[in-house]
C-alpha cells in the first residue's frame, strides 16, 4: 500500500498550477501523439475543458486568445497544432518587461508633489490677466501649506516665492507681490482643526450609539 503512494515532490512540476495535474497529463498526451489531426482534435477538446474551469469566459474571444496561449505554454511550446491566434514563443515569455519611468521632475522639492508642477505648467500656458494673477496666488498658498506640512515651523513667503520662481524655470516671479501669502500659523490652525473636528465627530457618534445600546439594553431587560 505504501508502496503505491506517490508524492508530489516525485511528480513533474506543474507549469501552471491552477489547472492541476489531470489537464497537464491530457497536455503531455497531446504532444505524444504522431498524427497531426488527431493531435489537433485533442488540442480543441483540451481548450474547451480549460474554458468549462471558467463558463462565464469561455466564449470571449481575449478569454479564449490566453487558454491557446496558456496550452502552449503547458506544453512547453513542443505542442505543434494550428491555433486561431499568433503561436506565442518562449523568447517572448521570458522577455523582461520594460523598465517604467517614476515621474521625478523636481526632486529636490518632492514635498510639493507633481500636481503642483502640473499646476504651473497650466498657469504658464494662461495669458496675463486677473484669471492667471489669482492661479498664481493660489499656486504659491498650496505649496505654502505642503511646505508646512513638510517642516512644522513657519515658512518665509520669499521662499516659497523662490521655489515657485524655480519650479515655474523663472516665468512666475511673485518676489515684488504687494500682497502677503496666508499666515503660516493660520495655515496649521486650519490643518489641526479639521483634525480636532474629524476625531470630534467620531467620539459623538461612538457616544450616540452607545446611548442607543443602553436603551436596548433597558428595553429588553
Amino acid at each position: 500500500m505504501v508502496e503505491n503512494l506517490e508524492y508530489n515532490s516525485d511528480r513533474p512540476r506543474l507549469i501552471i498550477p491552477e489547472y492541476g495535474r489531470h489537464i497537464q497529463k491530457m497536455v503531455d498526451y497531446a504532444v505524444s501523439i504522431a498524427n497531426s489531426e488527431e493531435r489537433q482534435k485533442v488540442a480543441e477538446a483540451i481548450i474547451a475543458v480549460m474554458g468549462n474551469l471558467n463558463p462565464h469566459l469561455r466564449d470571449v474571444p481575449d478569454f479564449q486568445h490566453k487558454l491557446w496561449d496558456q496550452l502552449f505554454i503547458m506544453a512547453d511550446f513542443n505542442l505543434e497544432v494550428d491555433s486561431p491566434f499568433p503561436v506565442p514563443t518562449k523568447e517572448k515569455l521570458m522577455e523582461h518587461p520594460a523598465v517604467m519611468g517614476y515621474p521625478q521632475n523636481h526632486p529636490k522639492y518632492r514635498f510639493y508633489g507633481n500636481n503642483i508642477k502640473k499646476m504651473i505648467d497650466v498657469c504658464n500656458s494662461w495669458e496675463e490677466g486677473d484669471m492667471k494673477q489669482a492661479l498664481k496666488y493660489t499656486i504659491a498658498n498650496h505649496m505654502k501649506k505642503s511646505y508646512l506640512n513638510w517642516n512644522k515651523d513657519s515658512v518665509e513667503d520669499e521662499v516659497i516665492f523662490g521655489h515657485l520662481y524655480e519650479l515655474s524655470d523663472g516665468k512666475i516671479n511673485l518676489a515684488k507681490w504687494d500682497e502677503d501669502l496666508t499666515n503660516s500659523n493660520e495655515l496649521m490652525r486650519s490643518r489641526s482643526s479639521k483634525g480636532r473636528n474629524g476625531n470630534n465627530g467620531s467620539k459623538k457618534h461612538y457616544h450616540r450609539n452607545n446611548n442607543n445600546n443602553n436603551r436596548n439594553n433597558k428595553k429588553r431587560h
